[in-house]
């Protein structure tokens, strides 16, 4: 039932424990409860009530120095309508020093309405048995060991965040926001969720689209500044035709040793560069949007469907037609 249509507010429970990730319990919480106030700025009422919960009642030191207190236990019985599994830096660790999370994740994920599970909190869920067979996402850091320890998990590195039925996970950290705002979205409206992400001054839908891997993180992260340059050439014009010799001028280099600084700089080649950030692009206007194929091949520098086709598969296993009908904003 829409939450527009609901008599009482819907009930987030975020899920805490000692060394807990700070910024992951706290972004999130800041957006249900901003959501709130876009409500009430339109005279309506609050539809979330937020609590913290935790094994038991009381302080719970996060990875920082800040502490939340819980006012609530977890409970079989009493479920809330979304519950929120923060992650944490040492993820085995806090499993063996929050031991109640695993078995109360595998007595309610059948009967709660809503269970999400931010960063390497998906592995409370996975140790319960109740991704198996399903897709999901972690933090890329740990995505390995998730497939390591839980084979029977399709764990997807690259997601932002993936959603199988009633059950959400997401990336690491700033990536809880993004799927907070998506639960907004789906509660509230695209227009309460749009004027949301302008007040807390993030993307709706952020530049790197469903990856975590954003090629504009990349090039901020290269240290030369003719590199860097390029780079930036690269991303605010992808469907350019590209040569190698436009290129090492932007950078104020030879071709050769442009060709050999920017591996050095990038772990890549240009050319490797120039494809990855065409098919972000692609992969944006696919989730956004319904342009036709060849438009999208277009305005990403694909040129063609047929070469746009070959890039998804090549790189990501999977037809454009298909990562729309998964990621899109229809989907």
């Amino acid at each position: 039932m829409p939450l527009q249509s609901s008599a009482s507010p819907h009930r987030i429970d975020i899920v805490v424990y000692p060394g807990f990730k700070a910024m992951e319990a706290v972004g999130p919480m800041t957006v249900f409860d901003y959501a709130n106030h876009q409500l009430a700025r339109r005279g309506r009422p609050p539809a979330y009530e937020i609590r913290i919960v935790s094994s038991e009642a009381g302080p719970v030191r996060s990875d920082t120095l800040m502490v939340l207190e819980a006012t609530g236990r977890l409970d079989t019985v009493l479920l809330p309508d979304t519950a929120v599994i923060v992650g944490a830096r040492h993820i085995e660790r806090a499993m063996d020093e929050a031991p109640a999370i695993v078995p109360w994740v595998r007595a309610v994920a059948p009967r709660i309405p809503r269970l999400v599970a931010l960063c390497s909190g998906a592995f409370f869920l996975a140790a319960a048995g109740v991704l198996d067979g399903r897709r999901a996402t972690t933090h890329w850091s740990v995505a390995a060991l998730m497939r390591q320890r839980y084979p029977q998990v399709s764990v997807e590195p690259d997601a932002i965040f993936v959603q199988q039925g009633s059950l959400w996970t997401s990336a690491g950290v700033t990536a809880g926001i993004d799927l907070a705002l998506a639960l907004v979205e789906a509660d509230l409206g695209r227009d309460i969720a749009l004027d949301l992400a302008r007040e807390l001054v993030v993307f709706l839908k952020r530049p790197g689209g469903q990856s975590q891997f954003s090629m504009h993180l990349a090039s901020q992260a290269t240290g030369h500044d003719g590199i860097r340059c390029a780079q930036d050439w690269i991303l605010s014009e992808v469907a350019r035709d590209f040569t190698m010799a436009e290129l090492a001028d932007r950078a104020a280099m030879s071709e050769r040793n442009f060709r050999r600084v920017f591996a050095r700089e990038t772990g890549m080649s240009p050319s490797a560069f120039i494809e990855a950030t065409r098919l972000e692009a692609a992969r944006r206007l696919l989730e956004q949007g319904e342009l036709p194929l060849k438009a999208v091949a277009a305005r990403s520098g694909f040129g063609s469907d047929e070469a746009l086709r070959r890039a998804f598969m090549r790189h990501l296993g999977i037809t454009p037609r298909d990562y729309r009908q998964r990621f899109g904003a229809a989907a």
